[in-house]
């Protein structure tokens, strides 16, 4: 009998654990997809933070839907002499061609965020280089500066397409701090969960036309600065050679022997 009873219980535990991995995958969407992508050391990966012994950190921001609070964005990094990076969507370099020069030269990075905001992993490579290259020539022609940075849409990704990306001169970037700005649940939420997550190597994902960005930006920043990090574009953040990214997506320099 007390063989029974622990084969019951072996047996329900079992089954809670998939039923909360089920439910689990279910809410968390692409978001649990990219958990998975993560702790898959056989998948190809992005980089989602940087190893540094240096208290530096990169913001950035994704800008697909809308303009309405770019200048004051703009407006608060240059009161406190911060340069970050902005992920630009095709369309969206259509539509607000000035704003694609103003963030150039006021000194920001500018990323490549697709053409039209695809799942991009369920693309093919001809998709893949057709979406990254009607992007970058845009940018290039505004800014005269051809993109080296991209962010896949959704956080969305796989191997074909981080080595796509790579043979047509992209670091793929994720993030290691989403400040969730997009639920839109006020601006301490966002300023409690970024300052409690960054450490050195952070990359923040921000969107341009976040409800609250124009309150809870300066607020971080201030918070950040005091703490002492250095707020940087995330193409001075990242290595550029000799690097390899690690299984939690980290990008570590390689050593002599490896």
């Amino acid at each position: 009998m007390r063989i029974w009873i622990i084969n019951r219980r072996l047996v329900l535990s079992t089954i809670f654990i998939l039923l909360f991995v089920g439910v689990s995958f279910f809410y968390l969407g692409d978001f649990g997809e990219m958990i998975v992508g993560v702790m898959n050391r056989d998948k190809a990966l992005p980089i989602y933070c940087v190893d540094t012994e240096e208290k530096k950190i990169a913001i950035s921001f994704d800008a697909a839907w809308g303009d309405q609070y770019t200048d004051g964005i703009l407006d608060i990094l240059d009161k406190y002499n911060v340069k970050t990076t902005f992920f630009l969507v095709g369309f969206w370099v259509d539509k607000y061609p000035d704003m694609v020069k103003k963030i150039h030269e006021k000194g920001h990075d500018i990323g490549n965020h697709s053409s039209t905001h695809p799942h991009m992993s369920k693309l093919s490579v001809e998709q893949i280089s057709k979406e990254l290259n009607e992007t970058g020539e845009k940018i290039e022609k505004i800014t005269a500066k051809k993109p080296i940075l991209f962010r896949p849409p959704f956080g969305d990704y796989n191997n074909q397409l981080i080595d796509t990306a790579k043979e047509n001169g992209y670091y793929t970037i994720q993030w290691d701090v989403d400040s969730l700005d997009w639920k839109e649940l006020g601006v301490q939420p966002v300023v409690d969960r970024v300052t409690r997550n960054v450490k050195n190597g952070s990359i923040v994902l921000f969107h341009n036309n976040a409800k609250y960005v124009l309150e809870y930006l300066p607020l971080v920043i201030e918070r950040l600065q005091k703490e002492g990090y250095e707020i940087v574009p995330i193409s001075e953040l990242i290595i550029k050679k000799d690097f390899y990214i690690d299984h939690t997506g980290m990008q570590k320099p390689k050593k002599e022997n490896e």
